[in-house]
């Protein structure tokens, strides 16, 4: 892993100082594994992504509590990344797609076995991190990502093979496959950061809506040109542009909505402002 991550990245210009802290703290904790013949292939799955998962995470903290974040935020920081590279390396085996970040998948570099095995360490590494963490939320939340994220690809698997597919297929495979991961940034971020119960309840639902806004986002930018459930949905309703003009202004009211629970959180804060910023996805050129 290098600072080619962060030079990259589009969120560096807003959010240099937490992502500087994100990458650092990520390299903590593959550091501890230099032993292993796991380690070179791990720093190769975590380069070069663009950490939007821990900045909620630790973006949310700051939102309840305005001072900087202790060390819980960053290790948990570090388990959601690790969590999204652990469901990369299934994801591109699963839609056989061969690049990632500009590079070849981890399973075309390192093979299937490789690529099975180093994906288990993974999950080993961030039990280990959440032994390290003191509220026990957080390693509940990180659990239910990780199974409601498996949820979610067992159902585009079943989906993908249907005759008929439909827009709340769609936003049921998003809610499980991308936005509890979201969902599980911003709630961990709320109980690190002290919030109450409404509090957490509200940032729970920002990263949740969030989660399905940023994938329909990601899905309409290449819309045309890849082989993703996004696409099966337009071909299959026979009314392409139309389609995609629907989801766009749907992209644009999850987004709305996430920015509304924002504003049951706390009064107007530079982290809330981050929040909302990294809300308006067109703007960050993903």
């Amino acid at each position: 892993m290098s600072r080619r991550n962060i030079e990259i990245n589009p969120l560096i210009e807003q959010f240099a100082d937490q992502l500087v802290r994100i990458e650092d703290a990520l390299v903590r904790e593959l550091e501890l594994y230099s032993w292993s013949e796991f380690h070179a292939p791990l720093r190769y799955a975590c380069d070069g992504g663009k950490r939007i998962r821990p900045l909620i995470l630790v973006l949310s903290a700051e939102c309840i509590n305005s001072k900087n974040p202790g060390p819980d935020a960053y290790f948990a920081a570090s388990a959601i990344e690790l969590l999204h590279t652990e469901s990369i390396i299934h994801d591109d085996i699963i839609d056989e797609e061969n690049q990632r970040r500009g590079k070849p998948s981890f399973h075309v570099k390192y093979g299937y076995n490789s690529s099975i095995l180093t994906a288990d360490f993974v999950l080993g590494i961030i039990l280990n991190i959440g032994s390290k963490l003191k509220d026990p939320r957080v390693v509940s939340e990180l659990s239910n990502a990780a199974t409601r994220m498996s949820e979610g690809e067992m159902m585009e698997i079943r989906i993908n093979k249907s005759p008929d597919i439909t827009h709340d297929d769609y936003i049921k495979v998003l809610e499980f496959k991308t936005a509890s991961l979201f969902e599980a940034s911003a709630k961990i971020g709320a109980v690190i950061g002290g919030g109450n119960d409404d509090q957490i309840r509200a940032m729970t639902s920002f990263g949740n809506l969030l989660g399905i806004a940023y994938q329909i986002h990601d899905d309409l930018i290449d819309w045309n040109n890849e082989n993703r459930l996004f696409n099966m949905l337009v071909r299959k309703n026979g009314r392409s542009q139309e389609l995609v003009d629907e989801m766009d202004k749907l992209y644009q009211s999850y987004a709305a909505k996430a920015k509304n629970e924002l504003r049951k959180i706390t009064a107007e804060s530079k982290a809330r402002c981050h929040l909302e910023h990294l809300t308006d996805l067109a703007s960050l050129q993903f």
